[in-house]
């Protein structure tokens, strides 16, 4: 009888050593879960001046977005300062770049951004005069 017991006890134990390493993997932190990055656009105006009506351009890349992805040119416009989104729009390029010839006739100084898949540029500032 005391034998069955031993050998119960026994048996116990090397299963408890055995499933120790399984135990503790399961119930360790697991690895940190990879997150997705947020996408990004910058921007860019080829001069800070210009003519009414004149062309210049508006450049930059994207990070975190799929090529081909639609941006547009907004403009803040109005006394509430709210933006507006001009008709010059691109899709980016295999590298996620974008080159938008843009033209304005408001006059004095425009913030402008770019926006697209989820993402906002920093305000670019360009002085329109007479």
């Amino acid at each position: 009888m005391n034998r069955i017991k031993y050998a119960s006890v026994a048996g116990l134990s090397a299963l408890a050593v055995l499933a120790g390493p399984a135990a503790e993997a399961l119930t360790a932190p697991s690895a940190p879960a990879v997150r997705a990055e947020h996408p990004s656009i910058t921007a860019k105006a080829t001069t800070g001046s210009v003519r009414a009506w004149q062309q210049f351009r508006v450049y930059g890349t994207t990070q975190h977005l799929r090529a081909g992805t639609r941006v547009t040119l907004q403009q803040m416009q109005g006394k509430d300062k709210r933006w507006v989104s001009l008709p010059i729009t691109m899709t980016t390029n295999h590298s996620g770049a974008y080159n938008l010839r843009v033209k304005l006739g408001l006059i004095g100084p425009n913030s402008l951004r770019i926006v697209g898949g989820g993402a906002v540029s920093p305000v670019v500032h360009v002085t329109v005069h007479r």
